[in-house]
């Protein structure tokens, strides 16, 4: 088991480091951040300071080194605009943008996975193909798009709901139900798959035969074994939680991770961006290192297959 657990946490130490890498000189080598934040009429001359002020006249090699070394000091850098340090305006932002994504998760959750066991349960009747209908229409429909008609529908139209802001609870029933949609669509029909599966085995068909109740069957037989799909998706949607929100973040003008993210690149805010990549690769990279160590509690033939 601890081999098992030191490659996983191994893979997600270098893949965070590749982030970085990239992230860092993707971002240096696509133009120059001076451009964006002095005027068209700036000297050459202040162009310059400018660029030793913040040492972007070093080469890429020494700027890189030194970045890695703050950062395993806590230190992300400052903002070029505000002059503000990374981590704190990453940390002003990012409660906003986990109040929005966990509640989204557990609507998504409270919704979509009894609906796909109801559908497994009822397979190929009216309640399966309503309920299979929602579930596509949810993981089809754009973020934006259907955002987009609940402000006409609830702020235009009926005027019972905030458009845009934060504060109360009313704010955060439209981008909740935004996001949420999506990621209940895509619960309810991995559970359907997984439950289906399941129902189809030897063994369920053996506890139908000894009669065991029908609720038994399919809460403690048949979902414990359907769980690993289901953990799939949970994890990769939990990982999705910042990098999700910024459509319905600029949509509702959330104040929170995703809207920081648009604004730091349209203003080229390098350290900004930087920190708020890794923030998004390191929520992403986790959720994937909980769902690998789910899967050994869950199934003791994957811990075997690290060794």
């Amino acid at each position: 088991m601890l081999r098992f657990w030191s490659i996983k946490v191994l893979r997600t130490v270098l893949t965070l480091w590749f982030v970085v890498t990239f992230t860092f000189v993707v971002l240096r080598t696509s133009g120059d951040p001076m451009m964006a934040l002095l005027s068209p009429d700036a000297l050459p001359d202040e162009i310059e300071q400018f660029r030793r002020q913040w040492g972007l006249d070093q080469p890429l090699f020494v700027q890189y080194l030194r970045y890695v070394g703050q950062m395993f000091t806590g230190n992300f850098g400052e903002s070029l605009r505000t002059h503000q340090p990374v981590i704190e305006i990453i940390l002003d932002r990012l409660p906003a943008t986990l109040l929005l994504g966990l509640l989204s998760f557990a609507l998504a959750a409270i919704i979509g996975i009894p609906a796909g066991v109801v559908a497994a349960v009822r397979r190929g009747g009216a309640v399966d193909r309503l309920l299979m209908a929602l579930a596509v229409f949810g993981f089809a429909v754009p973020n934006f798009f259907l955002g987009i008609c609940l402000i006409l529908l609830f702020s235009l139209m009926l005027q019972v709901l905030p458009s845009s802001g934060t504060g109360t609870f009313w704010h955060l029933i439209m981008p909740v139900l935004t996001l949420g949609t999506a990621t209940a669509g895509t619960l309810a029909r991995f559970t359907r798959s997984a439950m289906l599966e399941q129902l189809e085995k030897p063994y369920m068909r053996a506890a139908m035969a000894k009669g065991v109740p029908a609720w038994k069957r399919i809460y403690l037989h048949a979902f414990p074994n359907a769980a690993i799909p289901i953990v799939t998706v949970i994890g990769l949607n939990l990982g999705q939680l910042i990098a999700g929100s910024i459509v319905v973040e600029t949509v509702f003008a959330w104040p929170g991770i995703g809207r920081l993210l648009v604004s730091a690149v349209s203003s080229r805010d390098l350290a900004v961006v930087q920190g708020l990549v890794l923030v998004i690769a390191f929520t992403m990279v986790m959720a994937n290192l909980i769902v690998d160590l789910v899967y050994g509690l869950l199934d003791p033939r994957i811990r075997g297959g690290a060794r």
